[in-house]
């Protein structure tokens, strides 16, 4: 996977412009910042495709066959239901991106919120990317949008579930803290659900997410993509 540009316009709503239009210093930090992110950025992922044994909805948790990880939560239950398979996945930008970042800090601090918010968007690509073309390796199944941990109340611990079962660190040098955060931390983990039948589109909305409180688009009276 090469990316050969990045989603200026979701790094700008990132940074909480909305419909607006940043003025031109911050824009040509995005272009400048998107030239140097395209230099270090090293799109990876990994991923396995794991059959649904039980979606237990009275106590919230997915069982999958072959796999000690169990997916627990009212959200991803929801999420999952009507689904046969699903699909775990982890992706990254790579640890240059996290270093780009670090020197950008010590330099120019405005510059480093930019570049920051790209570099996010282009772990989204990335994500998209991923699933794109793993579905095309799946034929007639639908599938669900990413679900990560952390949304709604698919607790953030789960993290470190999933890079144990696709053996990240060792495939696209991917780990997480003892706290349950990424590293690079430009890196996503997500779920997806596989079925023969055509689903429902499902968001989870303001109310059931654990970031409502802090989230920059609320407080702006905006909402984002779940």
């Amino acid at each position: 996977m090469i990316l050969e540009r990045l989603r200026i316009n979701e790094a700008i709503r990132y940074l909480g412009y909305g419909n607006h239009t940043p003025d031109n210093n911050i824009l040509k930090l995005l272009k400048d910042s998107e030239k140097e992110l395209l230099k270090v950025i090293k799109p990876k992922y990994v991923y396995k495709i794991f059959d649904i044994l039980e979606i237990d909805m009275n106590n919230n948790i997915v069982t999958l066959l072959g796999c000690s990880m169990k997916l627990v939560g009212k959200d991803i239950v929801n999420h999952l239901t009507g689904c046969q398979r699903v699909v775990v996945m982890a992706c990254t930008a790579s640890n240059e991106v996290d270093k780009l970042l670090r020197i950008t800090q010590v330099k120019d601090m405005t510059k480093a919120v930019v570049m920051d918010s790209l570099a996010s968007a282009s772990v989204e690509q990335i994500c998209d990317n991923a699933q794109e073309e793993i579905l095309s390796e799946i034929e007639d199944y639908y599938s669900t949008w990413r679900f990560s941990c952390g949304y709604g109340d698919f607790p953030i611990e789960s993290q470190n579930m999933f890079i144990d079962v696709l053996d990240a660190p060792k495939r696209i040098g991917l780990n997480a803290t003892t706290s349950h955060l990424l590293v690079p931390t430009k890196s996503v983990t997500a779920v997806f659900g596989l079925s023969k039948n055509k689903l429902e589109k499902k968001r989870l909305g303001c109310e059931s997410c654990n970031m409502k409180e802090k989230c920059n688009f609320r407080k702006k009276g905006e909402r984002c993509e779940f």
